[in-house]
């Protein structure tokens, strides 16, 4: 014990030469890390330093020795060496909605990869995977490391939440840094990403940055920044990774692109297909042929919904509200002028949707999985006056009149020559 005290001891020095913008040893990392884990240093004296890693930030060494110790901190995944080369991942920071995973996680599956998806709560605006995921009558995303196991060998792929022992020492900076305003450092973004993923002991992560506004990051330039940094570190701990800034979606077209960018670099990097190109064939023939689509089902069985369910949600003319709860309300949103539609603010719909009862405002709180709202026109449309362009599923209470006025201040209507596209994926960046 008498290092622990002697560290204690000397904590405030660590803080005061972070402050001071100074580099800290590998030591003293650890002593951070180790501390946190096990609750030796005051919570406040972990804000402080939060917020001092926030002003004077950490260069590349810091970030890598606070990733690996983060990952260090508890348990370690190891698989059975006939999977070697084969476990996959991706991870997304930040847009709205993600729905990217439930599509991707199967299509690998059904190219004989094996993706265990661990995935943490969605804070913020939005409820993330896991809690769309619950929506389905029976899904369970808690799986212990020997059902894991078996989901994997079975189905190839599962989307599960973060086990008590993977990572410890993130989950109390995470809650910490939610609350002390340093969520967007570039260090912390880092070491609780890239910390849970080598946990997992992938072959190969992709990671998709997303900008623009509704993400956390509203420009390419520093889209990019947190991307070099993740990757980086990631390449340093051994895990094969690329990036891809993107967009955040208008439309299925654009998640259809996602999809087969993210999964087609995967399979190129663990040599399943010969370049992007090819994966991205290949991934599209597991959607198209009903491949993916299999796997999805049997990765629902897999964590707890009955055949029967499974069956009919991925039946071909599925009735998806008679399983899934539906708002008692719907209303439409009609546009109040004609011409292209030019721009929809994601970040706009998602903070009503967030009052409405779709996200969070604090770790643990529930979500109504019933709250959504469905975009009925997509970028670079025509529309007439009084087209309804927007539906928003909600229970009571009823929109009020602010609300609805904000929704409509989300849709930017105008002449053609207006439109500015970006291509969805603006840059893809290799180790």
């Amino acid at each position: 014990m008498a290092h622990h005290e002697q560290s204690t001891a000397t904590f405030p020095e660590h803080i005061r030469k972070k402050r001071n913008g100074e580099q800290l040893s590998a030591g003293e990392i650890r002593d951070f890390v180790q501390g946190v884990k096990d609750k030796t240093i005051q919570e406040s004296q972990i804000g402080a330093m939060l917020m001092a890693i926030w002003l004077q930030g950490m260069v590349a060494e810091e970030t890598l020795t606070l990733t690996k110790e983060m990952m260090m901190s508890g348990e370690v995944m190891s698989w059975p060496a006939e999977w070697e080369g084969l476990m996959v991942d991706k991870h997304s920071t930040g847009g709205v909605g993600d729905k990217i995973s439930l599509v991707l996680a199967p299509a690998l599956a059904a190219c004989g990869c094996k993706v265990p998806m661990i995935s943490g709560r969605g804070l913020a605006h939005t409820g993330g995977t896991l809690d769309k995921l619950e929506s389905i009558p029976g899904f369970n995303v808690y799986q212990s490391v020997q059902q894991l196991h078996r989901i994997l060998e079975e189905v190839g792929c599962c989307i599960v939440g973060q086990t008590d022992n993977l990572v410890p020492a993130d989950k109390v900076m995470y809650a910490l840094r939610d609350v002390t305003s340093t969520v967007d450092s570039l260090p912390l973004i880092t070491g609780s990403i890239i910390s849970k993923k080598g946990a997992e002991s992938l072959s190969a992560l992709v990671l998709d940055v997303k900008f623009g506004n509704a993400a956390l990051y509203k420009d390419l330039g520093s889209a990019k920044l947190l991307a070099q940094s993740m990757v980086t570190v990631g390449n340093s701990l051994g895990i094969l990774m690329e990036s891809l800034e993107c967009l955040k979606g208008r439309g299925p077209d654009d998640i259809l692109e996602l999809v087969t960018s993210l999964g087609g670099l995967l399979l190129w990097m663990i040599g399943r297909a010969g370049n992007l190109e090819e994966g991205k064939k290949v991934i599209s023939t597991t959607l198209q042929n009903g491949a993916a689509l299999e796997k999805f089902q049997n990765m629902m069985i897999g964590q707890g919904v009955t055949s029967q369910i499974a069956a009919s949600l991925c039946s071909t003319n599925a009735d998806y509200h008679s399983i899934l709860r539906r708002a008692h309300y719907q209303t439409e949103l009609e546009t109040q002028g004609h011409g292209t539609v030019l721009d929809i603010d994601g970040m706009v719909i998602a903070q009503v949707l967030h009052r409405l009862g779709a996200g969070r405002s604090k770790a643990g709180d529930p979500v109504n999985h019933s709250v959504g709202a469905e975009l009925l026109v997509s970028l670079g449309q025509k529309v007439e006056k009084g087209q309804a362009w927007l539906r928003v599923h909600y229970e009571t209470p009823a929109l009020s009149a602010e609300q609805r006025l904000s929704l409509q201040g989300a849709l930017t209507l105008g002449p053609v020559d207006q439109l500015h596209t970006q291509p969805l994926v603006a840059e893809i960046i290799l180790p």
